[in-house]
């Protein structure tokens, strides 16, 4: 609700009647392919529609102080307004409602009003609420970082840039949009946030989304941001007061907040129906503020614009979104078989590294300590790396270095990064996982390499909207025009002797479900080196899973590599060969499936062949169909819960795809079925042993 005296109106008319008519015009043209698609869908030409209608004064209003050569845009669905009065044509977002395979946004990947082209610096937006927020913000900082630290980045990015994000009314519920502004603030970034209330979220009214039911007054004490508001019906007074926000950042580096007013005349979506839940007389007064109704009338009476020119407007406008929608559905729809297309980056070896080890000196390191020098290695080589996390660096207050030892990491793996590279380069973030990954994401879409650390896989949850939201299909969704290669690291897992289970999880299927992601769990120091540099040479988002127990372990050292060492991906190892059983296994169950050979082997005389998979996603399926083939007999093992684990999938296709060749039932051997406690007799019982992987063994060979 606009509550007068509070919010800025036009006063007299002060922009010249081209202009006017022009930001009329556009506002037209989104109207009508609005109302176009809404009567496609209706013939199931189509197949979903949402509108941007009672947006479009504010939006164009923005978009005529705005540059599509130097700004950066996150949009919302709505913002249909803004990218044609960007430079999008109504046949480009024709052609993303028919689902075109030319369709400039995603290649018939998303649903409509998904508004990305790198041509107007439209970045790739998707579905869900709020996530845009964080990236903006890591969008901008990127930008800082590519300008000031960036030797071969000077004059790519512009040095009054603003990096544009909207959002409506209900996002300002979701918690990374405050995330955002927290870090918006704090650094001082270039980011322009426009609200665009128009009072519902769906059918839940603002004044349920937050107290008072103003986000503009809600925030008015956050330091450095300057916040407007505004009647976004209004062009005149949008047109002032975008102007003043733009102009603002331009001069000081912002951040700044509009809290633009505007209505929602049509219902949020073709699924909907406003009149379930707003009466007739609030129906009314939204359509007579339509900012349609208000700009003509505007032109009518202080420009002297004719019944007759407007109408005339209107049919050329009718006849271009009219033949713009015919030639969209004359294209062709994507190919079945391109369903695949740009999930993954293509592989590239070479980009990795050597194969092969080099080393300098036989003295054993921990994985610690090598994947702290992996990380000095390619910091070294590539100025666009930047790590960050909870507590990564060594002290936040660089001027504390000459007095303390550093934090860096709790693990310690990120010792004496920043005392290195600089804190520009290595630095803390707020204790909020989303905010971590949404900021590498924006990061990572301006072409940095985020190297970020989730402190524990325990507390990753927050993130997980932006890992498989977000993270993962940037690039498929997008139909290949970006890449969003970030990696993230994860301490995980248990064997702790008090970790509980809070400290302990391993959870790594929740990882190698979802397509897109590349995933990695080294066992040994030699591997977590190589690995953690091919996840950083690779154009592919990847996490990283790292298993504290192995961390210092003495079993599992190896000599520093040299700085080019690099495991391929998707390529496991065999620790132990033998002919007589195959297992299947990874991380901190390697070690125990090993002892457990040994003694198999020791009692029996039967031969285990030991596979260490390394990368789950990819896995190597090919060294496990070898060994199967020649033993007839598989195990699988791993720290993860045992039912929907990682080792139902192995086990699965090894009976669906070699069940010829084996002599007996495929077997798991898995945590069981419960979170990890922190009794050691508990946890104990309730993680695999070298008992328990001998006893499975055991019954593979007798069958």
């Amino acid at each position: 609700m606009i509550e007068e005296g509070r919010v800025r109106k036009a006063t007299t008319p002060s922009l010249p009647k081209e202009q006017v008519l022009a930001a009329y015009r556009t506002m037209l043209v989104a109207r009508r392919v609005d109302d176009k698609e809404i009567q496609l869908k209706q013939q199931n030409l189509v197949f979903f529609q949402i509108n941007g209608a009672g947006h479009e004064a504010v939006q164009v209003a923005a978009a005529q102080h705005l540059d599509p050569g130097r700004d950066w845009f996150f949009t919302y669905y709505r913002d249909r307004a803004l990218v044609l009065a960007l430079g999008m044509t109504p046949y480009e977002i024709f052609l993303g409602a028919v689902g075109a395979a030319a369709g400039p946004d995603s290649k018939g990947r998303q649903m409509p009003n998904h508004f990305g082209q790198k041509r107007l610096h439209l970045t790739p937006p998707s579905s869900p609420t709020g996530t845009q927020c964080l990236q903006a913000v890591g969008f901008a900082e990127a930008g800082r970082y590519l300008r000031e630290v960036v030797a071969g980045a000077v004059g790519q990015v512009a040095e009054d840039e603003v990096v544009w994000v909207s959002l409506g009314d209900g996002t300002t519920s979701e918690g990374e949009f405050w995330e955002a502004l927290n870090t918006a603030c704090n650094a001082k970034l270039p980011v322009l946030i426009v609200v665009e209330d128009n009072g519902y979220a769906i059918s839940v009214p603002v004044d349920v989304q937050m107290p008072g039911g103003s986000i503009s007054r809600l925030v008015k004490g956050f330091p450095n941001l300057s916040v407007y508001e505004v009647d976004g019906c209004d062009y005149l007074a949008s047109y002032q007061v975008l102007g003043e926000a733009v102009a603002g950042i331009r001069r000081e580096g912002g951040p700044a907040l509009v809290h633009a007013h505007v209505v929602r005349p049509y219902s949020h979506s073709l699924s909907d129906d406003e009149r379930l839940y707003k009466t007739a007389a609030e129906r009314e007064a939204e359509a007579q503020r339509d900012p349609l109704v208000r700009t003509a009338a505007l032109l009518r009476e202080a420009y002297g614009v004719s019944d007759e020119e407007l109408e005339a407007l209107e049919h050329e406008v009718q006849a271009e979104v009219n033949e713009a929608a015919q030639r969209a559905l004359a294209s062709p729809q994507p190919a079945p078989e391109s369903w695949a297309e740009n999930i993954y980056a293509p592989a590239d070896p070479a980009a990795w590294g050597s194969p092969v080890p080099s080393f300098a000196d036989d003295a054993p390191k921990t994985m610690v300590d090598l994947l702290n020098a992996c990380l000095r290695d390619e910091m070294a080589r590539n100025d666009r790396i930047v790590v960050f996390g909870e507590d990564v660096a060594d002290a936040s207050d660089e001027r504390k270095l000459s007095e303390v030892k550093g934090k860096g990491g709790v693990f310690k793996v990120t010792h004496g990064l920043q005392r290195q590279f600089g804190s520009r380069r290595v630095f803390n973030s707020p204790l909020a996982e989303a905010n971590i990954v949404g900021r590498a994401v924006g990061m990572a879409l301006r072409g940095l390499k985020p190297v970020v650390e989730i402190q524990f896989l325990d507390y990753i949850w927050p993130a997980y909207q932006q890992i498989r939201n977000e993270l993962a299909n940037i690039r498929w969704r997008s139909g290949g025009e970006w890449a969003c290669p970030v990696v993230v690291r994860v301490p995980c897992g248990g064997y702790l002797k008090g970790g509980g289970p809070y400290h302990s999880q391993s959870g790594e299927i929740l990882f190698t479900h979802i397509p897109g992601l590349r995933v990695a769990m080294p066992a040994n120091a030699l591997d977590a080196n190589g690995m953690l540099r091919t996840a950083i040479r690779c154009d592919d988002p990847v996490i990283f899973l790292e298993h504290k127990h192995l961390y210092r372990q003495t079993h599992n050292k190896a000599p520093y590599p040299g700085p080019d060492f690099a495991v391929p991906m998707g390529k496991a190892s065999t620790v132990v060969a033998g002919d007589d059983l195959t297992v299947v296994t990874y991380g901190a169950t390697v070690v125990r499936a090993v002892q457990a050979a040994r003694r198999l082997a020791d009692e029996t005389g039967v031969k285990a062949d030991v596979i260490d998979l390394r990368w789950l996603a990819p896995y190597d399926w090919e060294a496990i169909a070898e060994s199967v083939r020649r033993t007839g007999r598989a195990l699988v093992v791993h720290e993860d819960t045992r039912s929907f684990g990682f080792g139902a999938e192995i086990a699965a296709r090894i009976a669906e795809e070699l069940f010829v060749y084996l002599d007996a039932p495929v077997k798991r051997v898995a945590a069981k079925d419960s979170f990890v406690a922190y009794a050691p007799s508990l946890e104990e019982t309730i993680l695999p042993q070298v008992a328990d992987i001998l006893a499975g063994m055991r019954e593979v060979v007798t069958f």
